[in-house]
């Protein structure tokens, strides 16, 4: 379900919704230069490709590059990963008055307290 141009508590009602009958949500609007996006996927699983490091041998190779990892980019592993979002109701409900509230707020974007 994609929602945009709709009140804070109908797009809370539609996600809660969704949520409970395992529906993909989504919502965004713009206002001028600002908007916003929120995803609710439930439970959404996928897989990542990940390229394996090759190790290095100590005493072959001389030189500051010797400690670094190098990629093998012939070589790549399939790693299953499981994300699970929260509602929007629950990302709109964050108490800000707590310390460590105070240190997120410092990484959240301005747009997240314009749609507040």
């Amino acid at each position: 379900v994609c929602l945009t141009c709709c009140s804070r508590d109908v797009m809370v009602k539609i996600d809660q919704i969704c949520h409970k009958n395992s529906v993909k949500f989504f919502t965004g609007d713009v206002f001028g230069y600002h908007g916003y996006m929120f995803a609710d996927l439930g439970e959404h699983e996928f897989v990542e490709e990940k390229t394996k490091v090759a190790k290095v041998n100590p005493g072959v190779e001389d030189g500051p590059d010797t400690k670094k990892a190098k990629l093998d980019s012939s070589e790549t592993t399939m790693v299953k990963k499981r994300v699970v979002f929260c509602q929007l109701k629950e990302a709109l409900a964050v108490d800000w008055s707590g310390e460590k509230a105070k240190a997120t707020s410092k990484r959240t974007t301005p747009d997240y307290f314009l749609l507040q």
